[in-house]
Protein backbone atom coordinates (compact mmCIF):
# COMPACT_ATOMS: atom_id res chain seq x y z
CA UNK A 1 0.00 0.00 0.00
CA UNK A 2 1.24 3.48 -0.99
CA UNK A 3 -0.11 6.54 0.81
CA UNK A 4 0.10 9.83 -1.11
CA UNK A 5 -0.35 12.92 1.07
CA UNK A 6 -0.45 16.51 -0.16
CA UNK A 7 -1.43 19.90 1.17
CA UNK A 8 -3.89 20.42 -1.71
CA UNK A 9 -7.28 21.65 -0.57
CA UNK A 10 -10.44 21.50 -2.67
CA UNK A 11 -8.84 20.03 -5.78
CA UNK A 12 -5.87 17.90 -6.75
CA UNK A 13 -3.05 20.20 -7.87
CA UNK A 14 -0.09 19.42 -10.08
CA UNK A 15 2.10 18.52 -7.10
CA UNK A 16 -0.43 15.88 -6.08
CA UNK A 17 -0.67 14.53 -9.63
CA UNK A 18 3.11 14.18 -9.76
CA UNK A 19 3.08 12.24 -6.49
CA UNK A 20 0.43 9.93 -7.91
CA UNK A 21 2.64 9.53 -10.99
CA UNK A 22 5.47 8.42 -8.70
CA UNK A 23 3.11 6.04 -6.89
CA UNK A 24 2.17 4.36 -10.19
CA UNK A 25 5.81 3.31 -10.67
CA UNK A 26 5.66 1.36 -7.41
CA UNK A 27 2.91 -0.88 -8.79
CA UNK A 28 0.87 -1.11 -5.61
CA UNK A 29 -2.55 0.07 -4.54
CA UNK A 30 -2.43 3.75 -3.62
CA UNK A 31 -4.53 5.83 -1.26
CA UNK A 32 -4.62 9.62 -1.29
CA UNK A 33 -5.11 11.98 1.62
CA UNK A 34 -5.54 15.75 1.41
CA UNK A 35 -4.10 17.54 4.42
CA UNK A 36 -5.61 20.89 3.46
CA UNK A 37 -4.26 23.88 5.32
CA UNK A 38 -3.56 21.99 8.54
CA UNK A 39 -0.32 22.52 10.43
CA UNK A 40 2.34 19.84 10.74
CA UNK A 41 1.63 19.60 14.47
CA UNK A 42 -2.01 18.70 13.78
CA UNK A 43 -1.23 16.40 10.86
CA UNK A 44 1.53 14.33 12.49
CA UNK A 45 -0.58 12.21 14.89
CA UNK A 46 -3.36 11.80 12.32
CA UNK A 47 -0.97 10.57 9.61
CA UNK A 48 0.77 8.26 12.09
CA UNK A 49 -2.55 6.57 12.87
CA UNK A 50 -3.60 6.44 9.21
CA UNK A 51 -0.38 4.82 8.02
CA UNK A 52 -0.65 2.19 10.74
CA UNK A 53 -4.32 1.58 9.96
CA UNK A 54 -3.69 1.13 6.23
CA UNK A 55 -0.48 -0.82 6.70
CA UNK A 56 1.20 1.50 4.19
CA UNK A 57 4.76 0.58 3.29
CA UNK A 58 5.45 3.91 1.59
CA UNK A 59 4.30 7.47 2.27
CA UNK A 60 4.90 10.07 -0.44
CA UNK A 61 5.00 13.77 0.43
CA UNK A 62 5.90 16.84 -1.63
CA UNK A 63 9.46 18.07 -1.08
CA UNK A 64 8.39 21.48 0.18
CA UNK A 65 8.95 23.14 3.55
CA UNK A 66 6.05 21.36 5.22
CA UNK A 67 6.93 17.98 3.71
CA UNK A 68 10.56 18.41 4.75
CA UNK A 69 9.47 19.17 8.30
CA UNK A 70 6.97 16.34 8.50
CA UNK A 71 8.84 13.44 6.83
CA UNK A 72 11.58 12.70 9.42
CA UNK A 73 9.21 13.17 12.34
CA UNK A 74 6.65 10.81 10.81
CA UNK A 75 9.32 8.22 9.97
CA UNK A 76 10.61 8.33 13.55
CA UNK A 77 7.15 7.74 14.99
CA UNK A 78 6.61 4.81 12.64
CA UNK A 79 10.10 3.37 13.24
CA UNK A 80 10.66 3.68 9.52
CA UNK A 81 13.02 5.55 7.19
CA UNK A 82 12.90 9.07 5.79
CA UNK A 83 14.27 9.64 2.26
CA UNK A 84 14.23 13.25 1.12
CA UNK A 85 14.27 15.00 -2.28
CA UNK A 86 13.58 11.84 -4.26
CA UNK A 87 13.99 12.18 -8.04
CA UNK A 88 13.62 8.53 -9.04
CA UNK A 89 12.55 5.10 -7.78
CA UNK A 90 12.75 1.55 -9.08
CA UNK A 91 12.12 -1.93 -7.75
CA UNK A 92 14.83 -4.55 -8.24
CA UNK A 93 15.10 -7.98 -6.61
CA UNK A 94 12.09 -7.12 -4.49
CA UNK A 95 13.78 -4.04 -3.02
CA UNK A 96 12.99 -0.42 -3.75
CA UNK A 97 15.87 1.83 -4.71
CA UNK A 98 15.31 5.53 -4.19
CA UNK A 99 17.39 8.04 -6.12
CA UNK A 100 18.23 11.40 -4.59
CA UNK A 101 20.83 14.12 -5.28
CA UNK A 102 23.90 14.39 -3.04
CA UNK A 103 26.93 16.70 -2.76
CA UNK A 104 24.90 19.75 -3.71
CA UNK A 105 23.42 18.06 -6.76
CA UNK A 106 26.79 17.00 -8.23
CA UNK A 107 25.92 13.31 -7.95
CA UNK A 108 22.97 10.97 -7.47
CA UNK A 109 22.78 8.34 -4.74
CA UNK A 110 20.75 5.13 -4.87
CA UNK A 111 19.28 4.43 -1.43
CA UNK A 112 17.78 1.19 -0.10
CA UNK A 113 15.85 1.62 3.14
CA UNK A 114 16.58 -0.88 5.89
CA UNK A 115 13.32 -0.21 7.72
CA UNK A 116 9.76 0.37 6.51
CA UNK A 117 7.58 2.29 6.12
CA UNK A 118 9.56 4.67 3.93
CA UNK A 119 8.48 8.30 4.18
CA UNK A 120 9.75 9.98 1.02
CA UNK A 121 9.58 13.60 -0.10
CA UNK A 122 9.42 13.93 -3.89
CA UNK A 123 10.93 16.80 -5.85
CA UNK A 124 8.70 18.79 -8.17
CA UNK A 125 9.13 17.89 -11.81
CA UNK A 126 10.93 14.61 -11.09
CA UNK A 127 7.97 12.43 -12.14
CA UNK A 128 5.37 12.77 -14.86
CA UNK A 129 2.00 13.85 -13.52
CA UNK A 130 -0.59 11.10 -13.36
CA UNK A 131 -3.44 11.64 -15.87
CA UNK A 132 -6.20 13.75 -14.35
CA UNK A 133 -9.42 11.78 -14.17
CA UNK A 134 -10.54 8.28 -15.05
CA UNK A 135 -10.20 6.84 -11.56
CA UNK A 136 -12.62 5.87 -8.82
CA UNK A 137 -12.30 6.21 -5.09
CA UNK A 138 -14.22 6.31 -1.87
CA UNK A 139 -14.06 9.58 0.02
CA UNK A 140 -13.86 9.75 3.80
CA UNK A 141 -13.58 12.86 5.95
CA UNK A 142 -11.84 12.89 9.32
CA UNK A 143 -11.45 15.88 11.67
CA UNK A 144 -8.00 16.65 13.03
CA UNK A 145 -7.31 17.14 16.68
CA UNK A 146 -6.45 20.67 17.66
CA UNK A 147 -2.78 21.46 18.10
CA UNK A 148 -3.39 24.66 20.06
CA UNK A 149 -0.52 25.42 22.40
CA UNK A 150 1.95 23.17 20.60
CA UNK A 151 3.46 26.07 18.65
CA UNK A 152 3.92 29.68 19.65
CA UNK A 153 3.55 32.20 16.81
CA UNK A 154 6.29 34.79 17.17
CA UNK A 155 5.53 36.85 14.07
CA UNK A 156 4.39 36.83 10.46
CA UNK A 157 5.73 38.15 7.18
CA UNK A 158 3.64 38.96 4.10
CA UNK A 159 3.99 36.56 1.19
CA UNK A 160 5.42 38.19 -1.90
CA UNK A 161 3.18 38.64 -4.91
CA UNK A 162 3.60 36.82 -8.21
CA UNK A 163 3.17 33.32 -9.53
CA UNK A 164 4.31 30.38 -7.42
CA UNK A 165 7.77 29.21 -8.48
CA UNK A 166 6.82 25.53 -8.38
CA UNK A 167 4.00 26.00 -10.90
CA UNK A 168 5.58 28.57 -13.23
CA UNK A 169 6.41 27.53 -16.79
CA UNK A 170 8.83 30.48 -17.10
CA UNK A 171 11.12 31.65 -14.29
CA UNK A 172 13.23 34.80 -14.48
CA UNK A 173 15.85 34.43 -11.77
CA UNK A 174 18.49 36.90 -10.60
CA UNK A 175 21.73 36.69 -8.70
CA UNK A 176 24.49 38.93 -7.42
CA UNK A 177 25.03 40.30 -10.92
CA UNK A 178 21.70 42.15 -10.80
CA UNK A 179 23.33 44.63 -8.43
CA UNK A 180 20.42 45.48 -6.16
CA UNK A 181 16.68 45.95 -5.70
CA UNK A 182 16.40 48.08 -8.87
CA UNK A 183 17.69 45.14 -10.87
CA UNK A 184 15.06 42.87 -9.37
CA UNK A 185 12.35 45.42 -10.15
CA UNK A 186 13.34 44.97 -13.81
CA UNK A 187 13.09 41.20 -13.43
CA UNK A 188 9.60 41.58 -11.98
CA UNK A 189 8.56 43.53 -15.08
CA UNK A 190 10.22 41.05 -17.42
CA UNK A 191 8.55 38.11 -15.67
CA UNK A 192 5.16 39.81 -15.92
CA UNK A 193 5.62 40.35 -19.67
CA UNK A 194 6.57 36.68 -20.09
CA UNK A 195 3.77 35.41 -17.86
CA UNK A 196 6.26 33.90 -15.46
CA UNK A 197 7.63 34.17 -11.91
CA UNK A 198 10.73 35.72 -10.36
CA UNK A 199 13.34 33.58 -8.64
CA UNK A 200 16.59 34.43 -6.86
CA UNK A 201 19.92 32.97 -5.87
CA UNK A 202 21.06 32.65 -2.27
CA UNK A 203 23.34 35.68 -2.69
CA UNK A 204 20.43 37.85 -3.83
CA UNK A 205 18.28 36.72 -0.91
CA UNK A 206 21.10 37.27 1.59
CA UNK A 207 21.49 40.82 0.25
CA UNK A 208 17.79 41.47 0.83
CA UNK A 209 16.98 42.00 -2.86
CA UNK A 210 14.43 39.17 -2.92
CA UNK A 211 12.35 37.43 -0.20
CA UNK A 212 13.40 33.95 1.01
CA UNK A 213 10.41 32.24 -0.62
CA UNK A 214 11.87 33.21 -4.01
CA UNK A 215 15.17 31.40 -3.42
CA UNK A 216 16.00 28.59 -5.84
CA UNK A 217 18.57 25.96 -4.95
CA UNK A 218 19.62 23.30 -2.48
CA UNK A 219 18.45 25.34 0.52
CA UNK A 220 15.59 26.93 -1.43
CA UNK A 221 13.06 25.57 -3.88
CA UNK A 222 13.44 23.00 -6.63
CA UNK A 223 11.77 24.11 -9.85
CA UNK A 224 10.96 22.54 -13.22
CA UNK A 225 9.91 25.29 -15.65
CA UNK A 226 9.96 25.07 -19.43
CA UNK A 227 12.47 27.93 -19.47
CA UNK A 228 14.71 29.17 -16.64
CA UNK A 229 16.43 32.53 -17.17
CA UNK A 230 19.52 32.95 -14.98
CA UNK A 231 20.51 36.63 -14.89
CA UNK A 232 23.81 37.32 -13.12
CA UNK A 233 23.93 33.89 -11.47
CA UNK A 234 27.34 32.21 -11.48
CA UNK A 235 25.95 28.71 -11.12
CA UNK A 236 27.24 27.32 -7.83
CA UNK A 237 26.38 23.66 -7.26
CA UNK A 238 23.87 24.62 -4.57
CA UNK A 239 21.89 26.66 -7.10
CA UNK A 240 22.17 24.09 -9.88
CA UNK A 241 20.69 21.49 -7.52
CA UNK A 242 17.41 23.40 -7.64
CA UNK A 243 17.08 23.77 -11.43
CA UNK A 244 17.76 20.21 -12.55
CA UNK A 245 14.14 19.86 -13.67
CA UNK A 246 14.22 22.86 -16.02
CA UNK A 247 13.69 21.91 -19.67
CA UNK A 248 15.92 24.76 -20.88
CA UNK A 249 18.27 27.19 -19.11
CA UNK A 250 19.16 30.58 -20.56
CA UNK A 251 22.23 32.03 -18.80
CA UNK A 252 23.36 35.66 -18.88
CA UNK A 253 26.68 36.53 -17.24
CA UNK A 254 29.70 38.71 -17.91
CA UNK A 255 32.06 35.85 -16.98
CA UNK A 256 32.39 33.42 -19.92
CA UNK A 257 33.79 30.79 -17.56
CA UNK A 258 30.84 30.89 -15.13
CA UNK A 259 29.66 27.34 -14.26
CA UNK A 260 26.08 28.23 -15.20
CA UNK A 261 27.06 28.10 -18.89
CA UNK A 262 27.80 24.37 -18.63
CA UNK A 263 24.14 23.81 -17.76
CA UNK A 264 22.64 26.32 -20.19
CA UNK A 265 21.11 25.59 -23.56
CA UNK A 266 21.65 29.23 -24.51
CA UNK A 267 24.39 31.42 -23.04
CA UNK A 268 24.82 35.18 -23.41
CA UNK A 269 28.06 36.83 -22.28
CA UNK A 270 27.10 40.41 -21.48
CA UNK A 271 25.83 42.64 -18.68
CA UNK A 272 22.63 41.01 -17.43
CA UNK A 273 20.82 44.28 -16.71
CA UNK A 274 21.46 45.55 -20.24
CA UNK A 275 19.93 42.41 -21.70
CA UNK A 276 16.98 42.51 -19.28
CA UNK A 277 16.24 46.10 -20.30
CA UNK A 278 16.50 45.23 -24.00
CA UNK A 279 14.13 42.31 -23.61
CA UNK A 280 11.62 44.45 -21.74
CA UNK A 281 11.70 47.11 -24.49
CA UNK A 282 11.26 44.47 -27.20
CA UNK A 283 8.37 42.76 -25.40
CA UNK A 284 6.61 46.07 -24.82
CA UNK A 285 6.64 46.66 -28.57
Amino acid sequence: MILVATWDSGELGRAGLELLGAARLLDEEASYVSLGDATSEAVLPALTSLVSELGARVVLLPADEQGGELAPRLAERLSGTAVTHVVGVETADGRRRWTRPVFGGKALASVVALAEPVVATVRRGAFEASPDGGGYTQVQLAPLQSADGAVELLGTEPVSSGAALEDASVIVSGGAGMGGEDGFAELEELAALLGGAVGASLAAVDNGWAPPERQVGLTGKSVSPDVYFAFGISGASQHLAGIGGAKAVVAVNTDPDAPIFRTARLGVVMDCRRLASALIDELRR
